[in-house]
């Protein structure tokens, strides 16, 4: 006959203890897994933000670099043809500037020429501005004379001031930089006596075209020390041409 040893088995104690330790061990290990997580999370976002300065700076300095000279065939009267003016697609103000250039962002340097449109507007709840990009492909010079919405001479000058047609924000829109404090252009311009070169935030040389453009930005919020900072973008002009126009033989229609 055998004997139940009365010590043997699991008491309901020893029970308690066991599922309190794996619950423990559980919460540690969930514990360890969200934090790990929120760790690669938050690397990633670094690693987004800091990707997207990088490329904000790269694509600007790719259509800059890509500028064509052209001339635009304005035609004040569009049911007389023969009546054309034309004048250097340049846009240059302090808050947008428009012109032809090789690069795109849906083919880089391998796609058709398209007008590029850079400009400042407003952000989210008016907060900071925001810089975004425009581009249409370029099929001539009677599609940049579409650009324009009217000429007038400078009273002081006499040469052509260009009014071009503005270019609405959409979803066609690429946003280049948001939630700036400020973003503003510069033109560097050539001058003959020293220091010769001088930036300035407006360009009254329509006869010729600046060596160099600045980008002036900086964020609507402080960065970290492990982000990216975006700042001001400084590119030439490569241009070995300047585009002529008969200005001395500019009418107003």
């Amino acid at each position: 006959m055998n004997e139940t040893n009365p010590q043997s088995g699991v008491t309901l104690i020893e029970v308690l203890i066991a599922v309190s330790l794996l619950s423990l061990l559980s919460v540690g290990m969930l514990v360890a897994m969200r934090l790990g997580f929120n760790t690669m999370d938050k690397t990633d976002a670094r690693l987004v933000r800091n990707r997207r300065v990088s490329n904000t700076s790269r694509i600007i300095e790719n259509e800059i670099n890509g500028f064509i000279s052209t001339m635009a065939a304005y035609h004040p009267q569009p049911n007389q043809p023969n009546n054309t003016n034309l004048v250097p697609f340049f846009q240059i103000e302090p808050q947008v500037m428009r012109f032809v250039t090789s690069y795109s962002l849906d083919d880089a340097w391998r796609g058709r020429l398209q007008i590029a449109v850079l400009q400042v507007i407003p952000g989210d709840a008016n907060r900071g501005v925001r810089l975004i990009l425009n581009e249409i492909p370029y099929t001539g010079q009677e599609q940049a004379g579409q650009q324009i919405e009217a000429i007038e001479p400078d009273p002081a000058t006499g040469l052509p001031i260009v009014h071009y047609v503005p270019v609405a924000p959409g979803p066609q829109s690429f946003v280049l930089a948001d939630r700036l404090a400020y973003c503003r252009f510069s033109w560097l311009e050539p001058r003959p006596t020293p220091p010769f070169q001088q930036w300035r935030p407006d360009w009254v040389q329509p006869r010729i075209l600046p060596l160099g453009i600045r980008i002036e930005m900086a964020p609507l919020e402080a960065a970290t020390r492990t982000d990216l900072r975006i700042s001001t973008i400084t590119a030439p002009l490569n241009v070995n041409r300047t585009p002529g126009a008969n200005y001395a033989d500019f009418q107003t229609q």
